[in-house]
């Protein structure tokens, strides 16, 4: 069985056996045959909101968020499409915000791929820096006391528009929606307070939860905070094509277009693997181990404890190098020296990928085929894996002829699940 596994921009064909083999993916939606027509219809009728060209005035400050350059919403289409509707309002008037998170800052050249030159010449368009408190605005505190600060321009506008893709994830139930806001547009401190240990462990903090899920929770509470937003929204399919779109209130858009990912994504097994091959959805979302641990959070739901996971992860930006979560998995021997030190030290930034990833490790040997050196990936506590096929073929010899093996070939856009559990 030759199975091609989002991998990079171009894909990886790896052959499996056939009879032992599995393949787990979600329900196939064909794109939309007029991706502009049905953005335009969703901002003309939206849910639980005003049209767009009503709801906002000329006069009005409007910031529009979009998501940066490890995502894959197909921003170079949307934005422009978008600002057509705001036709109305002067170029002045509107600011595109990068929505980086904790992310690095994308390059000029990056912003004009991202969202056309004909967009970054006439508008302008800033990237996001959790960093620089000077750009930040209190809006309340977290949960835990720490203040929730969020970007001046957009807590400051008459109006807020955020745009993104909706799939699962890992901890936070789905993308989209208020994660626009925090930590789309939020300062380190309070993204570091609403990704503090407590919420991520929580059992709820898993993909496909918002309701009842703490770290969601406080994502929505705080968001509301700045009145309503209006949300942009779609669903893409493994060719990035648009298959649903979904605008409107922020969290009525957005609670319809998580059902519509909830039918397509949720796939039932009947008991765990011994091994499962997954991957982090392919480029742009495979840019780095960072985000990698998205796929390995997937595999990890389906497979045996004492299993094994191998993650394809192209990884053409590193881990990245000198990032505080290469620092983090370097600083440590093992795991559980890993998870000791998170609960010993004050929090740091980007921890919750590596207590994600050091609850895995507990669990499943994982190996990881990417381009990075295998000094870097063995520091990384993982195992290369240069040849997927003939690892997976080697070790179901291993395990003996009752060995299973499931792939994801679109890793993270599938939420596998026990269906007995």
């Amino acid at each position: 069985m030759r199975v091609n596994l989002a991998y990079g921009r171009d894909g990886l064909v790896v052959d499996l056996p056939d009879d032992r083999a599995t393949v787990i993916e979600p329900v196939h939606r064909p794109g939309l045959t007029d991706e502009r027509t049905a953005v335009l219809a969703a901002l003309g009728q939206p849910i639980g909101a005003p049209p767009l060209r009503e709801l906002v005035k000329p006069v009005h400050r409007v910031c529009l968020v979009f998501t940066d350059s490890t995502r894959a919403t197909p921003n170079e289409r949307l934005i422009p499409w978008l600002l057509e509707e705001l036709a109305h309002v002067p170029p002045a008037n509107i600011t595109l915000l990068n929505s980086t998170g904790t992310h690095r800052a994308n390059t000029p050249e990056e912003l004009a791929r991202m969202l056309t030159p004909a967009v970054t010449t006439r508008y302008r368009v800033l990237n996001h820096d959790c960093h620089d408190d000077s750009s930040l605005v209190a809006v309340g505190t977290m949960r835990d006391g720490t203040p929730a600060r969020l970007n001046r321009h957009l807590v400051e506008a008459d109006v807020r528009i955020i745009t993104g893709f909706i799939e699962p994830h890992f901890f936070a139930g789905f993308s989209g929606g208020p994660k626009g806001i925090l930590p789309g547009c939020a300062g380190l401190r309070s993204v570091m307070a609403n990704h503090r240990p407590a919420n991520l462990g929580h059992p709820n903090a898993t993909f496909g939860v918002t309701e009842g899920n703490p770290l969601w929770e406080e994502l929505r509470d705080v968001a509301l905070r700045l009145g309503p937003s209006f949300l942009l929204n779609v669903t893409l399919n493994e060719r990035r094509e648009i298959t649903g779109v979904f605008a409107g209130d922020l969290l009525a858009a957005h609670r319809t277009g998580c059902e519509f990912v909830r039918a397509t994504a949720m796939r039932p097994v009947a008991e765990p693997f011994d091994l499962v091959v997954t991957t982090n959805s392919g480029a742009p979302l495979d840019l780095n181990l960072y985000q990698g641990v998205k796929g390995m959070a997937a595999a990890a739901r389906i497979v045996k404890d004492g299993g094994t996971i191998v993650l394809a992860c192209e990884c053409r930006e590193g881990v990245p190098p000198g990032s505080p979560f290469e620092r983090l998995l370097r600083g440590a021997d093992d795991p559980a020296s890993l998870l000791a030190r998170l609960e010993r030290e004050p929090m740091q930034p980007e921890q919750w990928q590596v207590q994600i990833l050091a609850q895995i490790l507990r669990r499943a040997r994982v190996l990881l085929h990417s381009t990075l050196s295998e000094e870097t990936v063995r520091a990384c506590h993982l195992e290369p894996c240069p040849d997927i096929g003939a690892f997976v073929r080697e070790e179901l010899a291993r395990r003996g002829p009752a060995a299973r093996v499931a792939v994801l070939p679109q890793g993270p856009l599938t939420i596998p699940y026990l269906a007995a559990v």
